[in-house]
């Protein structure tokens, strides 16, 4: 058996990959832009109509801010997955990353091919190279594995795509509940 890691972290990541997009299957544009709360962070139309992820607070701001579908997606794709391209080529991606569709088809489109080249970066490493620190294309994470880059990509889809199945069921059931007089 050749490269049981890497066969093994790419058969976890197409479970994840297949729950995630079996929850967004017939995602409207008004729940994937939809703010359950006051001031979401979102993915949103900027002054010259090109939308674009708000950008977060800094990291100990307690709560940290609630987000839509659409932000979550984007930080998958293009935060977390494209993002990480700089692991694997020593370059960061060209173009202003915070960019992301307004529409929920669009979005799920520009997910899966952010997710495809991710899993293209991950497959091409095989087990010895998986294993092995990420050197100069790691910057502060020099010392790190790709396999740890790799699970890290896992939780990160998984914890943000359980949540996007929370906020289409509580769409879906109506929430918030109406109000009676």
């Amino acid at each position: 058996m050749t490269n049981p890691v890497t066969r093994d972290v790419l058969r976890t990541f197409e479970d994840v990959r297949s729950r995630l997009f079996a929850r967004l299957n017939g995602l409207t544009d008004a729940e994937y832009l939809w703010e359950p709360v006051p001031n979401c962070l979102t993915v949103r139309a900027e002054g010259d109509g090109v939308y674009r992820a708000d950008l977060g607070p800094e990291p100990d701001v307690r709560p940290a801010p609630f987000t839509t579908i659409a932000w979550r997606m984007w930080h998958i794709g293009a935060d977390c997955q494209r993002g990480y391209e700089r692991f694997f080529t020593g370059e960061d991606p060209s173009g202003d990353r915070r960019i992301w569709p307004g529409s929920a088809n669009e979005g799920i489109d520009l997910l899966a091919a952010d997710w495809s080249r991710f899993r293209a970066h991950v497959e091409s490493l095989g087990d010895e190279r998986m294993m092995q620190p990420m050197t100069e294309y790691g910057g502060f994470y020099a010392k790190e594995t790709y396999l740890l880059l790799a699970l890290h990509a896992l939780d990160e889809v998984a914890h943000h795509g359980g949540e996007i199945g929370t906020l289409r069921d509580l769409y879906q059931h109506g929430y918030p509940p109406p109000t009676t007089a």
